[in-house]
């Protein structure tokens, strides 16, 4: 069943955009299906009357938590995204690895393509995958689990939890990963992006907003 819902945890308001706090195990836009047609972006769409269509400027995964920017109209959606594609935002997201990393902090480089065989699954090629870059850097150990700072440089698809599982990127899943770790249902995983950064569509201001995993 499709729920009327339309509670979201507004970060930002703006007559050109908002920022939802997005939790777990929500979808970023709707999905296939009448069963999937619950989002964050149908959702403003209920919240805003006049918005576009296709509001949402980025995603998240379905079970990453954390800021998603919406654009209200076409000239901030279009002026959002563009900063997106010439990678003129800042992100930062807190991610739970499933064991100890011993390292503190470093940069992985990794190409990945789409399994076409298993979508949505990411799988390392080195010949025809294109190359996903991630600083990242070592908050601390939690009970076994080791607490990281992601900050990608590059946009793909499970991009960041592709380098946490790889044995080439850090060799250890995030927690709560149902596609490339031990994860068992979805809502679990322990990726929230932390900070995002951009300019204001209209202004031009800078603008750089938080959001606490609260795990």
């Amino acid at each position: 069943m499709n729920s009327p819902d339309t509670h979201l945890e507004i970060i930002h308001e703006d007559p050109d955009f908002v920022v939802v706090n997005k939790q777990s195990g929500m979808l970023s836009v709707p999905g296939r299906g009448p069963e999937k047609t619950d989002s964050v972006a149908t959702r403003v769409k209920r919240l805003y009357p006049g918005c576009i269509e296709q509001p949402a400027v980025h995603r998240l995964d379905m079970d990453t938590s954390g800021l998603q920017l919406l654009a209200l109209n076409a000239d901030a959606h279009r002026t959002l995204s563009r900063q997106f594609e010439q990678r003129k935002t800042s992100k930062r997201y807190i991610a739970l690895l499933d064991g100890i990393l011993e390292a503190n902090a470093g940069t992985i480089e990794l190409p990945f393509r789409l399994d076409v065989d298993n979508r949505p699954i990411q799988i390392y090629d080195e010949v025809h995958g294109k190359i996903g870059i991630t600083h990242w850097e070592k908050i601390g150990i939690e009970n076994g689990r080791t607490r990281i700072s992601f900050v990608p440089i590059t946009g793909r698809t499970h991009q960041l939890r592709v380098h946490s599982a790889h044995p080439k990127g850090l060799g250890i899943p995030i927690v709560g990963d149902t596609f490339y770790g031990d994860g068992k249902k979805s809502g679990e995983l322990r990726l929230h992006a932390t900070e995002l950064g951009f300019e204001h569509p209209r202004t031009g201001e800078t603008l750089r907003f938080e959001s606490s995993p609260g795990w």
